[in-house]
């Protein structure tokens, strides 16, 4: 998988690239990320990208022009059924979570478009006509923090990237009734009186499995019951 990112700040991604998953991920050539500051695409010397709305209003909006063209040259020569699904990051998009990850993470190729300032010209939509994507209801600074949350969340489903793939499979949100991850344990068999359920001493593998189903709904149940189908509730 190929993913390219299109921000003002490619600075930012280094320190994050070279740690954990995303570091596993693209020493085994599973993914591999690139950056382009759009700033390199301004039409002046000053290197300007954004500018004051028009009709007034607080703030400064992306111009097209370095956006766009941006994009485009990491597009140049690729036919059609080659080029990358567009991604922009913007709270007005629809929430990213674990099925659109695992939809996302099937793509051959990603570019990235991260915003900053007070937000986007709207023809930056209008040409680019890309997937809009929200981590959440609150707003940040700029796209880079939602780009790395995506590009860590995909890099983990690559094939190879972690080493038991149950690990996977059995996450919150990833499981076939979409649960949250039962309880899990591990040495000492005591910590302040809290001992580890006998279930998971017993060797007992369809106890185990029976215990970890009805743990991962009963957690949902309680914390997150909007996960639940109505026959599960």
């Amino acid at each position: 998988m190929r993913i390219d990112v299109v921000t003002l700040f490619p600075d930012m991604f280094p320190g994050f690239l070279d740690h954990g998953l995303p570091r596993i991920a693209r020493y085994k050539g599973l993914i591999e990320v690139h950056l382009t500051n759009f700033r390199d695409f301004a039409s002046d010397r000053r290197g300007t990208v954004d500018d004051r709305p028009f009709g007034g209003g607080a703030g400064m909006l992306l111009m097209c022009e370095p956006v766009v063209l941006a994009v485009e040259s990491l597009e140049h020569g690729l036919p059609a059924e080659e080029r990358p699904l567009r991604v922009l990051f913007s709270p007005q998009g629809q929430r990213l979570d674990q099925p659109l990850v695992e939809q996302l993470a099937r793509e051959p190729r990603l570019t990235l478009i991260c915003g900053h300032y007070e937000g986007f010209d709207e023809r930056i939509r209008t040409t680019l006509d890309p997937l809009e994507i929200s981590v959440g209801d609150y707003v940040l600074s700029g796209g880079e923090l939602p780009a790395m949350t995506l590009i860590d969340a995909v890099a983990r489903l690559q094939d190879g990237a972690v080493g038991d793939p149950d690990s996977v499979r059995d996450d919150s949100f990833s499981n076939s009734e979409k649960n949250l991850e039962y309880a899990q344990f591990t040495r000492p068999r005591v910590f302040r009186e809290q001992a580890v359920p006998e279930v998971l001493l017993s060797g007992n593998h369809a106890a185990i499995k029976a215990w970890r189903d009805e743990q991962a709904r009963a957690k949902t149940q309680t914390r997150r019951p909007d996960l639940l189908a109505p026959d599960q509730g």
